[in-house]
């Protein structure tokens, strides 16, 4: 647990879908967006990077001062003759973001600001199949008692929570996630706005740690493919513009229920036999530990307990991961020829604890994908490890209460 602030990569944050030239609330959000990317810090740079008049820059500006979205930090480094330009910095009071990573067995939690400032931080084993009522109860107070510690201020706020289920978006509801008993359906958004007084944003957990891999990356990694492997195996998928790639259902990215030609015909929990899932998430892993093991040798029951493993160099555990390569190399060249992304990125605990996973699945992906496909294909793991998902969270949150809407607004000026 963290209480003193933390700084997250600088995020990358994309202008508002609208026009600039209609000025108004776009204009805010535009200026406000670049400067809490770090890609404008005056108000020069910002008539450069939005082709503004300086008069118009100005205006937005002082309307940002007036309402507490923006602040003045000094000067900016000068070496001729001259006034030097005011650097302007947002005002990491002006919102905060209360963030939920959640996966089947553990829940990150967080809150950031508008700076990008982790406040607070913790992580707790919590099991999802409990149902939603009892999750979402023990996060809440968890969350409160992280508000206390932080003394976040609680002018604007945005809840942002990730869940390991495909999501229907227009409904606000997780759909069917075989790993969730209870869930489907569940009106996730509704108690949460009610605790919180906010906009909440649902979103899936693979997605969250796409998208905030894709904005602490240059923007030409993507289109950006993040695989997720725990209790199950889900992909997160970024277009080449840096937003997420949801499909028409919500339910793109669903790589774990890919059936395999090389698995063996182990049952998956979905119901169907030789799928990526049944034969290449920690569970699975697991089980094939204790097949591959000596009778007396030790017996993993966690990621973090086979990950320790892995990293000492057990040959049972080195053969069981060697063996998910294979299955995880023959899913992600499948996705590659279909989305053609530039990055693939990998995370898990246990997977990520040593280099012999992504060995092997690189020499399957590069094998088994078409030459154009990987001509120029970074598979690595992630540079943000079990943060990308924070930093997804991040990335929404402040989006949001940077947007014309949320800008607009009368708390904002």
């Amino acid at each position: 647990m963290s209480s003193e602030p933390d700084r997250l990569p600088i995020l990358r944050l994309l202008p508002p879908d609208s026009d600039l030239r209609r000025g108004g609330d776009v204009a805010l959000s535009t200026v406000t967006r670049l400067i809490a990317s770090g890609m404008a810090a005056s108000k020069a740079e910002l008539s450069a990077a939005t082709g503004l008049s300086r008069t118009t820059i100005t205006g937005v500006v002082d309307r940002l001062l007036r309402a507490g979205v923006l602040k003045r930090e000094g000067t900016m480094p000068h070496a001729g003759r001259g006034r030097p330009a005011e650097s302007l910095a947002i005002d990491p009071a002006a919102g905060t973001i209360l963030l939920f990573d959640c996966g089947a067995r553990s829940t990150r939690l967080a809150v950031v600001d508008l700076a990008q400032r982790v406040l607070a931080e913790r992580t707790i084993e919590l099991n999802v199949d409990t149902g939603p009522t009892a999750t979402l109860e023990i996060l809440v107070g968890q969350m409160h008692e992280l508000l206390a510690e932080s003394q976040a201020n609680q002018r604007r706020r945005c809840v942002v929570i990730g869940l390991p289920a495909r999501v229907d978006y227009q409904a606000g509801v997780p759909v069917r996630p075989p790993i969730m008993p209870g869930w489907d359906g569940f009106r996730v958004i509704e108690p949460l706005r009610a605790e919180f007084d906010c906009h909440v944003i649902l979103e899936n957990d693979a997605n969250l740690r796409a998208l905030g891999e894709s904005r602490a990356l240059a923007p030409d990694q993507s289109p950006l493919m993040a695989v997720k492997i725990g209790t199950g195996v889900g992909a997160g998928l970024v277009t080449e513009t840096g937003v997420i790639h949801h499909g028409s259902a919500g339910a793109s990215g669903e790589m774990g229920h890919m059936r395999l030609r090389s698995a063996p015909p182990a049952v998956c929990r979905c119901g169907s036999v030789a799928c990526l899932e049944a034969v290449a998430s920690v569970p699975a892993l697991l089980r094939r530990y204790v097949e591959l093991s000596e009778p007396g040798g030790p017996t993993p029951t966690t990621a973090f307990e086979l990950a320790d493993l892995i990293r000492s160099g057990d040959p049972t555990a080195t053969m069981a991961i060697r063996e998910s390569a294979t299955y995880l190399g023959e899913a992600i060249a499948n996705m590659v020829n279909i989305f053609n992304p530039a990055r693939v990125v990998i995370s898990g605990i246990a997977t990520s604890a040593s280099d012999d996973l992504l060995a092997g699945l690189r020499s399957m992906v590069y094998e088994r994908a078409r030459p154009l496909a990987t001509r120029n294909l970074q598979v690595a793991f992630s540079v943000l490890g079990e943060r990308a998902g924070v930093a997804g969270a991040v990335v929404l949150g402040i989006e949001y209460l940077l947007s014309p809407v949320a800008l607009s607004r009368p708390t904002y000026g």
